[in-house]
């Protein structure tokens, strides 16, 4: 079983928000999405679906049928960016999928319920 990623303490995360509005770097994307993936994980236990956010992380989350092995029956999947607006609320969910900046398929895969995260 895959380690569970860890939260980031309130200053490192807006520390990390505050630097990614004025200079995106690759060090604040990976905490912030790790960040935001495990808190997702944690508000939305389970194993049905796939949220993946490469190349940082991917988590398992949703109650319904565990996934084991090969690709998932539900994959949700984006770039770190459209991640984290969608985690902090800058962004919906539907216009995310009505601009495909996320890719979501197969069943539970509407995150509209768990998100902004912040």
């Amino acid at each position: 079983m895959p380690a569970r990623l860890r939260t980031a303490d309130a200053a490192e995360v807006a520390s990390a928000l505050a630097r990614i509005a004025e200079r995106p770097e690759a060090a604040d994307l990976r905490l912030l999405t790790k960040h935001f993936l495990a808190v997702l994980e944690s508000r939305a236990p389970g194993h049905s679906v796939e949220v993946r956010v490469p190349p940082y992380a991917a988590v398992q989350v949703i109650p319904g049928v565990r996934h084991t092995r090969g690709t998932p029956p539900a994959v949700v999947e984006t770039d770190p960016e459209t991640w984290i607006a969608l985690a902090t609320g800058e962004l919906s969910w539907s216009d995310a999928i009505e601009t495909a900046r996320v890719s979501a398929s197969g069943e539970r895969t509407d995150l509209t319920a768990y998100l902004p995260l912040t």
